[in-house]
């Protein structure tokens, strides 16, 4: 891994501020899609799934580099941050009148944690998970 991409991904040093950006993401989001057309205007261009699938991969990058252990706990804290993530996200949007909270979305969300989750589980040196 070059050490740039190792030290951006993998240093100790960054997992705050890894989780920072990804609760940060989160918040961006959230108060994005709670504003009236937005969503409406960045569907001209992805549709929803590939927004889900997007966003919420990169959070479960960021959370997943951004925590302690083995690639297992790092997978499992991942997809359970990710699920907690998207079941807030879709609650906020049940509260406005021109937004709706979608199961399928929040199954996007989950997915998307999961397949983040089991690819750097699996390409991730085991000796750099254990250190950082």
């Amino acid at each position: 891994m070059p050490p740039l991409l190792h030290f951006a991904l993998l240093d100790p040093r960054l997992n705050k501020l890894r989780h920072a950006a990804a609760i940060a993401l989160f918040l961006a989001i959230v108060i994005a899609g709670s504003i009236p057309g937005a969503r409406a205007d960045i569907g001209e261009y992805a549709s929803g799934v590939v927004l889900h699938s997007t966003a919420y991969a990169v959070l479960a990058l960021l959370w997943f580099t951004g925590s302690r252990g083995s690639g297992t706990n790092r997978a499992v804290a991942t997809v359970l941050a990710i699920a907690v993530m998207g079941a807030i996200d879709e609650s906020v949007q049940s509260f406005f009148p021109y937004r709706g909270a979608d199961m399928r979305d929040w199954m996007v969300d989950v997915s998307s944690a999961l397949v983040v989750s089991a690819i750097l589980w699996g390409l991730l040196p085991k000796a750099a998970l254990q250190r950082s």
